[in-house]
């Protein structure tokens, strides 16, 4: 065979392969080669992927428990994280024709103290089960912005100022109201966080999570609150300075993920 034709031909699947990378949902991820399949959409922060079924199998449709009516789900799969990819999912509720069909909290965080997630979005349509996935990813550049961490632990705040049905199904918040996330761990940590954020606002107290209760069992302490827009964010401000300097007591100081937005 030709020596030209061969170099040619290599030449030409690698510029295919730069061509894929540059398409890839995610400008500041590693480079990657995008899967040739028609349910991946990308990847984003915490180890994120972004997924979309157009028709699901009958049997396994009904043994997921989904509504006859979505015949597509949209998936939110990440190994590090949940506040992050359930605010991003509330997001990408408001933006679409989709509903939240469930969110999971799985013992994840890569080996860590925390949660992962798995969020799935429900539509008639697949190009709305494709569109909440893709708003879902590039949400989570912002709600990665007050999650910080260092090798003894990490914290997480979240805040909206206007909760959809993503965080209503996750925390029972009101829709409609501003909602806050306040997580910490090492649990000691997040238990003074919870406290301080009371008491620096008033607030409503929707739940509160520790290792044995209403976490699986991960070595956190998670505040979910709401009630006025001012207060909520106030209350979080006051539990992440507190946060902050506690965990940095353990280690190194502990930095935001991506950039702080609350």
């Amino acid at each position: 065979m030709d020596d030209k034709f061969i170099q040619k031909v290599v030449s030409d699947v690698v510029n295919k392969l730069d061509d894929s990378t540059k398409d890839g949902l995610d400008s500041n991820s590693k480079k990657f080669i995008t899967p040739s399949l028609t349910e991946f959409v990308g990847i984003s922060e915490g180890d994120t992927i972004g997924l979309v079924i157009a028709s699901v199998d009958e049997a396994l449709h009904e043994k997921m428990g989904i509504d006859k009516k979505y015949r597509s789900i949209g998936i939110i799969g990440g190994r590090t994280g949940a506040g992050p990819q359930i605010m991003a999912a509330d997001e990408a509720v408001k933006a679409t024709n989709t509903e939240i069909i469930t969110i999971e909290l799985p013992r994840d965080t890569k080996g860590g103290a925390g949660h992962g997630s798995l969020i799935i979005f429900g539509s008639e349509d697949v190009s709305d089960a494709r569109r909440a996935v893709e708003v879902a990813l590039k949400e989570l550049n912002r709600t990665f912005g007050d999650v910080y961490g260092n090798d003894a632990g990490h914290l997480e705040f979240q805040y909206t100022a206007r909760a959809s049905f993503a965080v209503e199904k996750a925390f029972g918040a009101p829709v409609g109201r501003a909602f806050g996330l306040i997580v910490g761990a090492p649990a000691a940590i997040g238990v003074v966080c919870s406290d301080t954020a009371v008491k620096a606002a008033e607030v409503d107290i929707l739940a509160y999570s520790s290792p044995a209760k209403g976490t699986s069992f991960t070595n956190e302490a998670i505040l979910a609150i709401s009630g006025d827009s001012g207060a909520v964010r106030q209350a979080i401000i006051s539990a992440r300075e507190i946060g902050k300097e506690l965990l940095w007591a353990m280690g190194d100081e502990p930095l935001s993920t991506t950039t702080p937005y609350i």
